[in-house]
């Protein structure tokens, strides 16, 4: 039995829960990379332990809420292109080294499993931990304040996500975040997403320039904007169902839809793909970046359903 599937069957010994209507279990994924399977009576769900990245989240008689690439490479230390990547301790470019990586590094490292648990609603609750202070040399650099990140998914008729950020240093640390969710949507032109009216945002197509939304946004050409002071609701509406989105601890709202021409250059979306996603992440990212004191800590909780 090679490493890695012993330390798959010391997962499954460990944190594995088998009953009349939950099912919690490890297996090796595509690129070797272990992930988790979920199934309960309200949804199924699966996790790859790298990123503690989602990757399908799907109610029972629905397609999946969630979208991943038909293209998407799975490779040790590579990021996803779909699901749920985590953007974390910092996000887009690194405020002072263009050399690290875009959105921090917890989207390619392996997180722990800290917890598992057969809640009595019928929900199933997973937690993940990343300690900074066990990763190595290279990451530590990036990142010296011992910090650890606890990463909560309660899975169910809701999906609930909970990124909880502990400041173990002597001195106040800020960072910035995101739940990069590529939700799984019929036809981005038909689409409509409802709850960022009259919300400022920084248009990153149009050289960051500050701009006021009127009305849906609607997509027609590529996106990418950061909403600021963004605290409500939001509704993607695709013509076939809703997805509501519901957060606490969140600042600010990133709308992303790369389009034809930069889908195309990335290589790794799949054919038109883009028409089948649409980016609407919960964030603390640009002007909405959050501080934490020394000892303190803080979270990040955000809420998916179908209306």
């Amino acid at each position: 039995m090679s490493l890695d599937n012993i330390a798959i069957e010391k997962l499954n010994q460990t944190f594995s829960i088998e009953n009349n209507n939950q099912s919690l279990n490890f297996k090796m994924g595509k690129g070797d990379i272990p992930v988790v399977e979920v199934k309960n009576e309200f949804s199924s769900a699966l996790i790859s332990l790298q990123g503690a990245h989602v990757l399908s989240w799907k109610p029972v008689g629905e397609d999946d809420v969630i979208w991943l690439s038909s293209d998407a490479k799975f490779a040790i230390g590579k990021s996803v292109r779909g699901g749920i990547p985590i953007c974390w301790p910092w996000f887009g470019a690194h405020a002072s080294n263009n050399a690290f990586p875009a959105h921090g590094y917890a989207r390619t490292v392996t997180w722990q499993v800290k917890n598992t648990e057969a809640l009595a609603s019928g929900e199933t609750q997973i937690t993940f931990q990343l300690d900074t202070q066990q990763l190595d040399h290279s990451l530590l650099e990036m990142w010296p304040q011992a910090t650890v990140a606890e990463y909560s998914l309660t899975i169910g008729k809701t999906l609930t996500m909970e990124l909880t950020t502990w400041n173990n240093s002597e001195t106040a640390m800020t960072i910035g975040q995101a739940l990069h969710t590529y939700f799984n949507i019929n036809d981005v032109r038909e689409t409509r997403i409802t709850g960022l009216e009259g919300k400022p945002y920084l248009d990153k197509t149009d050289g960051f320039k500050r701009k006021m939304q009127t009305g849906p946004v609607i997509i027609s050409d590529e996106v990418d904007r950061v909403y600021l002071d963004t605290a409500d609701d939001v509704v993607i509406d695709d013509s076939q169902r809703k997805i509501i989105i519901t957060k606490e601890g969140s600042h600010s709202t990133v709308v992303w839809n790369p389009w034809k021409t930069v889908a195309d250059k990335m290589g790794d979306l799949g054919e038109d793909g883009y028409l089948k996603m649409v980016c609407v992440e919960s964030a603390n990212a640009a002007e909405d970046t959050v501080s934490i004191a020394a000892g303190e800590h803080y979270s990040l909780r955000v809420i998916y359903k179908l209306g």
